[in-house]
């Protein structure tokens, strides 16, 4: 997990979900998995978790989903002289018949941006992927063969089926 809070609140399997305060009464974390003895993991109160919890609001969060598989690695050095960035996501697989198939995107293609924004690891794309994403149209930019593509794709919904 990204940017956790660590905890010595009292946790328990089965307890976990509620608020983490400061000494100040101020709720910073909603606690979330018990790492161990004495040891609970929150996730911090920050721009994504107030937006899921205004979307919970409606019932549900809604995930848009791509169809790759990839992990951070770095950029070639003629790569981080042009956009000033060390590292990417290299793409390891692309599902059949998804959206990342439908625009062209290939396995070795390196992404550095989603709709302007740039990407680095799968944690960074995650954070393009939510539900203003899904339908819409999505500039990704690549580094395919020594230079830079942009490709449209747009996200489905992630679903379980």
């Amino acid at each position: 997990m990204d940017e956790v809070i660590q905890t010595d609140a009292a946790l328990n399997p089965g307890n976990s979900g509620g608020a983490l305060a400061d000494s100040s009464g101020r709720v910073v974390g909603v606690n979330t998995a018990v790492a161990g003895i004495g040891v609970g993991l929150a996730v911090p109160i920050n721009d994504t978790t107030r937006r899921i919890i205004t979307t919970l609001a409606h019932g549900r969060v809604r995930r848009a989903w791509l169809g790759i598989v990839g992990a951070q690695m770095p950029l070639p050095p003629a790569m981080v002289t042009k956009i000033g960035r060390r590292s990417g996501l290299h793409i390891a697989h692309v599902m059949a018949q998804s959206p990342a198939a439908r625009s062209g995107l290939r396995i070795g293609d390196i992404v550095v941006s989603v709709a302007g924004e740039p990407v680095a690891s799968t944690t960074s794309l995650q954070h393009a992927m939510v539900e203003g994403a899904i339908g819409r149209r999505l500039e990704i930019t690549v580094w395919r063969s020594g230079a830079l593509v942009d490709v449209i794709a747009v996200p489905r919904e992630l679903t379980d089926g």
